[in-house]
């Protein structure tokens, strides 16, 4: 993309590879960058692929109850070179990465680079962790792959300098939410929609009733006079929940949870919002 001047400008993408990311959406989206809006919310942050389609907002309040991940966003915000440089050290293999999987840093850094890295090499760049809290994905076999992203990487830390990045439950969003923001909202799927598994991949399954508290989270939204987006499972479930609220329009989406020869499939979502119709 080139910016007013003719210069080439290099746009951030996710760094991150994330299972139920929605780079998908971001062709249905097309008319927000035209939209005037002040702050940009998105409380279910996971790669961020929305958060980084957009441009035109003032600040950007980004938060996750991943505390892992909130703390990788923060690091590469602040010292995205001691991240490259940490990066560099690291090789894909076997080895490498369970012996990186095992060890706990003493640093936030380091332990962002082993979150980083751990993603990148890990099966489909799922996050999961046993009864105890531990990170138990296992190894990916991905060759092709670029460890250190060092170009993305930089971008990226520039472009969260406009951003709060903070480690909240979605709830806590709605003391900063001003007219005209816009909010996204991507919760973890409570029900298995058309038979698509993914719940089993949620660290901590969203239930109905926190289906019920983020409808009433949207009602609020709506009534300061800001715009949401929201995606969620096609299901009746989920469809009576927000009935009150604004009818769903159904896109279409490819699994993107599988292993080697997996089937792609397509899955039918909805997406909420007050300002896509």
């Amino acid at each position: 993309m080139k910016n007013g001047s003719g210069i080439q400008k290099i746009d951030a993408k996710p760094f991150l590879r994330w299972a139920g990311g929605k780079r998908w959406l971001s062709k249905h989206i097309e008319s927000i960058p035209k939209l005037e809006i002040n702050n940009y919310h998105e409380p279910f942050l996971g790669g961020g692929s929305v958060f980084f389609h957009l441009e035109n907002y003032k600040t950007a309040y980004l938060s996750d109850l991943n505390s892992d991940l909130i703390n990788a966003y923060n690091c590469i915000k602040k010292n995205p070179n001691e991240i490259i440089l940490l990066l560099s050290d690291y090789k894909n293999t076997e080895d490498e990465y369970y012996k990186i999987r095992k060890t706990i840093f003493k640093s936030n850094i380091e332990e962002a680079a082993k979150f980083i890295y751990l993603n990148k090499t890990s099966f489909n760049g799922i996050y999961r962790v046993n009864k105890e809290g531990i990170f138990n994905v296992p190894y990916g076999f991905r060759k092709n792959i670029d460890l250190i992203d060092k170009e993305n990487l930089l971008v990226v830390s520039k472009k969260l300098k406009r951003t709060k990045i903070l480690h909240q439950d979605f709830s806590k969003i709605e003391k900063n939410i001003q007219k005209s923001d816009l909010v996204f909202l991507d919760p973890p799927y409570t029900v298995a929609h058309e038979n698509n598994g993914f719940i089993a991949y949620n660290q901590k399954i969203f239930s109905i009733e926190d289906q019920k508290k983020l409808s009433l989270l949207v009602e609020k939204i709506k009534d300061i006079g800001a715009y949401y987006i929201m995606t969620n499972a096609k299901h009746d479930a989920i469809k009576e929940i927000y009935k009150s609220i604004d009818q769903p329009i159904v896109l279409s989406r490819k699994s993107t949870v599988g292993g080697k020869g997996a089937k792609r499939e397509i899955y039918n979502e909805y997406i909420f919002s007050n300002i896509l119709y």
